[in-house]
């Protein structure tokens, strides 16, 4: 062993040699070689106590700076060995390189780099992809810049009469561009796509497919982000896919679809002029025979029903193409395999831990009620609405062409059925229990799109799905389970007896039926039809709380989750009518057991609290004899949180960063307590520090727990605002601070709580109007402010005024016309009613303010329903005032410009 580099003495059969010879190439030492052969064969091992020795020595290993020359030496060399070996010791410097790369010293580093170009035409496929997934690893640790010879020497390679050497380079290059796609098209290294991109596309020529197939996946990493070299070479390349199209390998038509769909977004332009010959092909390609191609081709439908030209270009080949995705809507000989579809009872079966997808606890915003149905959510829809067969939740055609069914069908309406209608009978109504449940499944695609033309069939239709809930197959009733919730606004328009008794009653069944996936299918269903039903489910409470407490016995792990959804949603449709002794002794009971059984860190807590905080809304007093050790958790939670976090702030290397989820939910569940307790909560308050706690988590980071936090506190400023008044002058400020639309929901909470804090401060809010006012004005007159947010600032600014309107009137003429018009739409309450006595009092101090708008506020005051006697004759002085100001024949003049409706209404209402 040279001494030329000191190494750090361990036993010596522990030591790797140092092989550097002057003037020569790397060597290993034979004893070191054998070494870490037999590291190699060892981590090939199942056990585990092998496993934790490998670990060890890997570190000790990774202290001689050489021992990366002997894994390298390995992959690249050691043609004796058998390919797993020389990869798995490919794979550990891969991973040697990902952690510290920068350590290595030049010469490991230059030696690996030049046995890893030396070496990419290994005749065996595995180590070429190895070597390649080396080089490209390497380059992605900033090396593209420190390795100018890498891309000219690959794209150089590329031209050897070798097969394997053309291969083993095109798919490294492939690594690198998939890798690095953003670098390759800067100016950071001169450009190198002006050289690759035309090369690349003179091998969609070449006679191997493999290489055609990397040709083309090589161009493709660069269309989405438009790089100019490709953009240059934009006609060629669509030339020279239209070329492939009919190429006999799957892996190129696979990639000549991608490339299309791709284009579709970026360069329909592009494509418009063979627009028809493109379909026409895609017709083709998604009945492809391997299921690869089909689903990239099917794609193209759902990126096409995007673009605003669909309409025109798709409507003469519906014909053809509307069988062709209900062909792929039913499950393949694969699917039904994974999917157990044979089995029919599993209830007893315990979920696996995989099973169970993460959930993501979506925290409160408040919102306002509008006419003509429940607070609008429609700014954050949530995309769940795809089929259901979530067990494989991996993409495929099934799934793709039931969602390019249902976006066509939202793109072209009830022009759909004429191709549909024909096809969904012979399907409903099949022997074949595959293609009965492909047809229910079309059914429930085009119920969003095509519902006006839909239904005509229905009285036939749900009468019919109601009975596929007792198919004997079990993935017809789980789809049918789905189908039936999206026709649920339908069935519950219609008298309850004909339909929305029999859905229901077969429904509850499924939640109790004794296989998993119809479990989950109809909980959820359930869950949907109870948001569209709300209070028409009150005559049945009885025994929906039956099943769903029965269920809480029945269910495995995964599907109490979806079983605590249902009974929040529920909680949340039925409202106070649950408040009944009979009721709460069914429900509380198997909730409280559940939550005493689960530990604080577990994360099933979340659906459970945001269950109990809907529970506890509902109930109001009903809550009380449960609501201490609710409380009393939910504040331990975040005090825990709390902690950890301020650990990890300070010493990151010692403290894993806490899931801040935890206190997320808790602070939800407060808000509900303090909501349906309302003034019983006090007690609970005032035993606790949950304020301090409050005034840490409205500082927080994380713009989720700020917005919880705000909407806690305009909860506990309505319940029991004697514990929140000491508070105020450390709080206003942080509330000024959150004032920025940027983060929309923190924003609209952080509004809320000023206004409640607003009413019940009265002209002590004095000191703080200035903190919040210029922010509120700007935001009411931003462009595109979403619609929950400008009626909450509007309601804020109004309560502003109502208590300090010495302060606030002045600024009247900059915000009163986006004021009118952002409240003439929500319905008669509480809040609009003080936000209106603000604007009366504030037009009382300065009447010069709403001159120029006075056709705004006239419209605002014709919104009215029933306002309440005094806010009536505050309306009536303010329009007669301005109609004796004016005069009777300028008022003549001004009120021409009124619509008819809101005349009549003025007239019939003010006399005016």
């Amino acid at each position: 062993m040279s001494k030329r580099n000191a190494v750090p003495q361990l036993r010596p059969e522990d030591r790797v040699g140092w092989g550097w010879g002057w003037g020569m190439e790397w060597q290993p030492d034979e004893q070191g070689l054998q070494q870490v052969l037999q590291l190699l064969k060892d981590s090939q091992s199942p056990n585990t106590v092998t496993q934790r020795a490998v670990q060890q020595k890997l570190e000790q290993l990774n202290q001689f700076p050489d021992f990366n020359n002997y894994l390298i030496f390995v992959l690249t060399r050691l043609k004796t060995e058998d390919e797993p070996t020389r990869s798995l010791s490919g794979l550990i410097l891969k991973n040697n390189v990902k952690a510290h790369y920068q350590n290595f010293p030049s010469a490991v580093a230059d030696f690996i780099k030049q046995e890893c170009l030396n070496n990419i035409g290994d005749p065996s496929p595995l180590i070429r992809a190895t070597i390649g997934i080396l080089i490209t690893t390497i380059a992605s640790k900033g090396e593209l810049q420190t390795w100018p010879e890498l891309l000219p020497q690959l794209c150089n390679l590329l031209n050897s009469e070798d097969y394997n050497t053309c291969e083993g380079s095109f798919g490294a290059l492939q690594k690198i561009c998939e890798d690095s796609s953003e670098l390759l098209d800067s100016d950071a290294l001169n450009r190198p796509l002006n050289i690759m991109i035309p090369k690349f596309l003179q091998f969609f020529k070449h006679c191997s497919p493999k290489i055609r197939s990397h040709a083309i996946a090589c161009v493709n990493q660069f269309i989405i982000g438009r790089a100019q070299a490709l953009m240059d070479n934009i006609d060629t390349f669509i030339e020279s896919l239209f070329a492939l199209a009919a190429d006999e390998d799957s892996e190129v038509r696979k990639n000549v679809c991608r490339a299309l769909v791709m284009l579709l977004e970026v360069r329909i332009d592009r494509l418009i002029p063979h627009m028809h010959s493109i379909i026409q092909y895609m017709l083709q390609r998604t009945q492809d025979p391997d299921e690869n191609v089909a689903l990239e081709a099917c794609e193209f439908w759902l990126t096409l029903a995007e673009q605003p030209i669909c309409k025109e270009v798709l409507s003469g080949h519906l014909v053809q193409l509307i069988p062709i995705l209900v062909n792929g809507m039913k499950y393949s000989e694969i699917d039904i395999i994974l999917l157990k579809g044979d089995v029919e009872e599993d209830e007893a079966v315990p979920d696996s831990e995989q099973d169970i997808k993460p959930r993501f606890h979506k925290s409160r915003t408040v919102t306002l009620q509008h006419e003509g149905g429940e607070g609008e959510e429609g700014e954050d829809i949530e995309e769940d609405d795809d089929d259901d067969d979530d067990t494989l939740s991996d993409w495929n055609l099934r799934k793709c062409s039931a969602a390019a069914l249902d976006v066509l069908a939202n793109v072209f309406r009830d022009e759909l059925l004429p191709h549909l209608l024909p096809l969904l009978k012979g399907l409903l109504f099949h022997l074949d229990w595959v293609i009965k449940e492909s047809g229910i499944l079309v059914l429930g695609a085009i119920a969003e799109g095509c519902m006006q033309g839909m239904v005509p069939y229905l009285p036939e239709l749900i009468p019919h799905l109601i009975q596929c809930l007792c198919d004997k197959k079990a993935l017809v009733r789980s789809i049918a389970c789905w189908t039936l919730s999206r026709y649920a606004h339908w069935v519950v328009s219609q008298p309850p007896d004909s339909y929305l008794k029999p859905l229901m009653t077969e429904l509850l069944k499924r939640i109790l039926d004794s296989n998993k996936k119809v479990q989950e299918a109809a909980c959820s269903a359930f869950a949907t039809l109870e948001e569209e039903a709300c209070t028409e489910l009150v005559p049945y409470l009885s025994f929906i709380l039956d099943t769903l407490v029965f269920a809480f016995g029945k269910y495995q792990h995964k599907n109490l989750l979806i079983l605590y959804d249902a009974i929040g949603t529920l909680a949340d449709s039925v409202g106070h009518h649950l408040n009944q002794p009979e009721y709460i002794q069914k429900l509380m009971p198997p909730l409280i057991a559940k939550w005493n059984e689960l530990k604080d860190e577990d994360k099933d807590l979340f659906p459970l609290l945001e269950c109990l905080s809907s529970v506890a809304t509902a109930l109001q007093s009903g809550f009380l004899p449960y609501c201490e050790p609710v409380y009393q958790r939910c504040v331990t939670l975040v005090q825990k949180t709390l902690a950890q976090a301020m650990m990890y702030n300070q010493h990151p290397d010692q403290y894993e960063a806490p899931d801040k989820d935890f206190m997320i939910v808790a602070l939800d569940l407060l808000s509900g307590l303090a909501e349906g307790l309302g003034g019983h909560v006090e007690q609970l308050v005032a035993r606790s520090n949950i304020m301090t706690l409050l005034f840490q988590c409205m500082q927080d980071t994380m713009p989720e727990v700020r917005q919880s936090s705000f909407a806690l506190l305009g909860d506990l400023t309505k319940a029991c605002f004697l514990h929140v008044k000491p508070c105020i002058a450390e709080f206003m400020p942080i509330l000024g601070l959150n004032l920025n639309p940027e983060f929309i929901s923190v924003c609209n909470n952080a509004t809320w709580a000023i206004g409640e804090i607003s009413m019940q401060m009265g002209a002590e809010m004095q000191p703080y109007v200035g903190m919040v006012l210029p922010h509120l004005v700007e935001i009411i007159n931003r462009p595109n402010t979403p619609k929950t947010l400008l009626e909450n600032t509007a309601i804020t600014i109004g309560r502003l005024g109502f208590v300090c309107p010495q302060e606030v009137a002045p600024q009247l003429q900059h915000f009163i016309r986006p004021w009118c018009t952002s409240l003439r739409n929500i319905r008669d309450n509480e809040e609009k009613d003080s936000a209106f006595r603000g604007i009366c009092v504030m037009i009382g101090v300065n009447p010069a303010g709403v001159v120029q708008d006075f056709i705004f506020f006239c419209d605002a005051v014709a919104s009215w329903v029933n306002p309440k006697d005094d806010l009536r004759d505050m309306f009536y002085k303010i329009l007669h005032g301005f109609k004796d100001q004016v005069g009777e024949e300028n008022w003549q003049q001004f009120s021409e410009q009124f619509p008819p409706l809101l005349k009549e209404r003025l007239s019939a209402c003010y006399g005016v």
